[in-house]
């Protein structure tokens, strides 16, 4: 026999002579009343007397004027909400910005309404589309961050409003950020947020689509709901970091990427948008926005997420369509202005009861400039920094934080000059305006593996924060500001791109400066990610096991550590670490405690987690994928199987599954499924070194050696040093198949 077959190799040796997996376990969508007689214009009646003809004519007149009085209301327009991700008030060539072509939404806007000074509420991607879709300010609504945070089932939406008002709905997104985990899918017949198929779950996994792919669905769900009044939402990703448009944009803004994105999501909508330009679709409301901007290097921010400023949280906004007079519009439009907005155009009465909704429809006129409320809280909930919150009001703004700010935005749009000190009296009234529902520290959910490794995915950095002053104290210093803060954002963003690319070593020194500079949990789980990359696991635990002590471990970063420790021979060790996160219902943390027991040859235990998982999951793919370990381990080859196979196909990337699924199918007989299943494995994850073995030994075995070879030379050539043993026997196999074939 060629040799053992591999289920688990790292994380606890041989088990009934088999292993999974190699590697370690990684860090983680009025009709008018017309009159006509039959063959064309009414003719005056042969031999008619004209008195005659006038006694018919005015009471053909009373019978119109009546028909007209009780003609039927105008039947309610198609309505489309365009958000583009990431898109500042300035990219668009209809902002002036001489730079970069987008005649699609150029020519929207010189038949709409462009409001010029239109701001978002929130500066990433999640909170902003849930004030966009409820109207509701982010205190009012609950989602204040990209993770941790669900819209209720309560709050109504545009989707809930037109649906119940005889609407078909659909939306299609481009991004994670908007998965319909969020809450945001409430109310849409269709909501395609197929962003993930075929990801794995050890790698970091597609969070996004671009915007051709989005369009395409949308398009052909509009298509199918004609003889309905429709509302389609949909949102391109394109103009977020990291900048890589497609060609010829690539190539025409090689020398700024970012408006090759937007340049690109431009054309993306075109088919989009050009029928509805071109008279060829039937009366429609379009609405276009950005769900927030980019500071692309403002105020020392790079990206968005950090501040507030005009960079990222002025949006373009264009309305186009029915009941739209064309023009630029001065008036300081809202987000949270674009439910009313829409409602008033599709003749929906807007939802009665709390929360007030504070928005006012763009379609009427107003005096007045309404104030308007925004924050920004991902460094405060990720890195424990101080909280942004402020006011827009009579043209200023104010900025809340331990080194408050406030701008005159129509002298200083680039808001270079803070006049706190001149006007304190007017910054202390807005401050008090603030509501305190708005304060720090909102309430926030578990955040999952998945979301973890998707938004990390998309540059986003999850966690739960903590700093100088204790994470959730309320009490910050100027220590903690943003503004002293900004080049720890430039090396965390530096950081990040350097894990992308594979430098570990360099990760690793950056991330001990981090650490350093300033103690967090973000630090500590960047710093043991950057490790275990490195296969430096000794180090790693160390990191993770002082950052539990000094109270900076995130429920990520235990979940990683208690991984780590059934990796590593010591699964009592993680069972305690795992235990009281699945205890409050953490199923990931289920999930791992389960591979813990399992590692300490408790198969039952672990057997009992999982089905417990599977009851109120019957999908998880991880749980299933753990269910076939825990089967193989315990014999039973057919239940390993099955649910191997049903992992792979609610996941196809989950390169495990397939490597147990080849174990059982290998152990049942079947060496030609069983070769395939490795096979698969292999394509989706190359240095799962167990599979590679499975499949080279066993083919080998099987006497195909156009299988065995590459497998078996890779495994000679590459495999870690702790498959030493193996290595030599594999090269005994390959001197076997030579010989053979001579």
């Amino acid at each position: 026999m060629a040799g053992a077959l591999r289920v688990s190799r790292t994380l606890g040796g041989v088990v009934d002579q088999a292993k999974t997996g190699g590697g370690r376990p990684r860090p983680y969508i009025r009709r008018d009343i017309r009159i006509r007689c039959r063959g064309g214009p009414c003719a005056r009646p042969s031999g008619a007397r004209p008195a005659t003809i006038a006694v018919a004519l005015a009471l053909l007149g009373l019978l119109v004027s009546g028909l007209r009085l009780h003609a039927a209301a105008p039947p309610p327009p198609d309505v489309i909400l365009v958000t583009i991700d990431t898109l500042r008030a300035d990219a668009p060539g209809f902002a002036g910005n001489a730079h970069v072509a987008t005649p699609n939404l150029d020519r929207l806007a010189a038949g709409g309404r462009v409001f010029t000074s239109a701001h978002a509420h929130n500066v990433v991607t999640l909170p902003s589309h849930a004030n966009i879709l409820t109207g509701l300010y982010p205190y009012q609504h609950g989602v204040r961050d990209n993770t941790g945070f669900t819209l209720p089932a309560n709050v109504a939406t545009l989707a809930t409003m037109l649906l119940d008002a005889g609407y078909a709905t659909g939306a299609f997104v481009g991004a994670y950020p908007l998965d319909s985990r969020y809450g945001l899918d409430r109310g849409f017949e269709v909501y395609d947020d197929r962003t993930t198929q075929g990801a794995g779950d050890e790698q970091l996994v597609l969070a996004e689509r671009p915007g051709n792919e989005v369009v395409a669905p949308a398009l052909a769900w509009w298509t199918s709901r004609q003889g309905r009044p429709r509302f389609l939402w949909v949102h391109l990703y394109d103009p977020h970091e990291e900048y890589a448009p497609p060609e010829p944009f690539a190539t025409r803004y090689a020398k700024d990427l970012y408006l090759g994105e937007v340049a690109a999501a431009d054309a993306f909508l075109g088919p989009l948008l050009a029928p509805h330009l071109d008279g060829r679709e039937p009366p429609c409301l379009i609405v276009v926005t950005g769900d927030h901007g980019e500071s692309r290097g403002d105020h020392g921010e790079l990206t968005h997420g950090l501040f507030a400023y005009e960079a990222t949280l002025r949006v373009p906004l264009v309305l186009w369509g029915r009941g739209v007079v064309p023009g630029k519009d001065p008036r300081p439009a809202r987000h949270v202005d674009i439910f009313p907005t829409v409602l008033a155009a599709a003749g929906v009465a807007p939802p009665a009861g709390a929360p007030a909704r504070p928005g006012r429809s763009l379609l009427t006129a107003w005096q007045g400039a309404p104030d308007s409320y925004f924050e920004a809280l991902s460094a405060a909930l990720n890195r424990g920094w101080a909280p942004l919150r402020g006011l827009l009001r009579q043209g200023r703004k104010f900025i809340a934080l331990p080194l408050p700010e406030a701008y005159d935005l129509a002298r200083d749009p680039g808001e270079a000059k803070n006049l706190v000190d001149a006007e304190r009296r007017a910054a202390r009234e807005a401050f008090d305006l603030l509501p305190a529902e708005s304060a720090w520290p909102p309430p926030r959910g578990t955040i999952t593996a998945e979301e973890e490794k998707r938004l990390l995915a998309l540059g986003y950095v999850t966690g739960t924060g903590g700093g100088r002053t204790g994470f959730g104290s309320g009490s910050f210093g100027p220590e903690d500001d943003p503004k002293r803060l900004v080049a720890l954002d430039r090396t965390i963003h530096d950081l990040l791109r350097t894990v992308s690319t594979g430098d570990v070593d360099r990760a690793i020194v950056l991330a001990r400066q981090l650490v350093a500079t300033r103690p967090m949990p973000l630090g500590h789980a960047l710093l043991a990610t950057a490790l275990l990359e490195a296969d430096r696991t000794s180090e790693a635990l160390d990191v993770m096991q002082r950052a539990r002590a000094a109270g900076m471990a995130t429920d990520p970063l235990l979940r990683q550590l208690g991984l780590t420790l059934a990796g590593t021979g010591r699964p009592d060790e993680a069972v305690a670490v795992l235990q009281p996160l699945a205890d409050r219902g953490d199923v990931d943390a289920a999930n791992d405690l389960a591979l813990a027991h399992s590692e300490a040859h408790r198969q039952r235990e672990a057997f009992t987690i999982l089905q417990r998982v599977l009851a109120d999951e019957p999908d998880n793919a991880k749980a299933l994928e753990l269910l076939g370990l825990v089967e193989l381990r315990l014999g039973h080859w057919k239940q390993a199987r099955d649910a191997s196979r049903r992992a792979v196909d609610r996941r196809a990337g989950l390169a495990r599954a397939w490597n147990n699924l080849g174990v059982a199918s290998y152990q049942l007989g079947d060496v030609a499924a069983a070769l395939d299943a490795w096979k698969e494995a292999v394509a989706r994850e190359p240095d799962l070194w167990d599979a590679l073995w499975n499949l080279g030994a066993k083919a080998a075995e099987a006497k195909r050696g156009d299988l065995a070879v590459p497998a078996l030379r890779r495994f000679v050539a590459e495999a870690p040093a702790r498959y030493r043993e193996d290595q030599a026997r594999a090269r005994t196999l390959l001197a076997e198949l030579a010989a053979s074939a001579h």
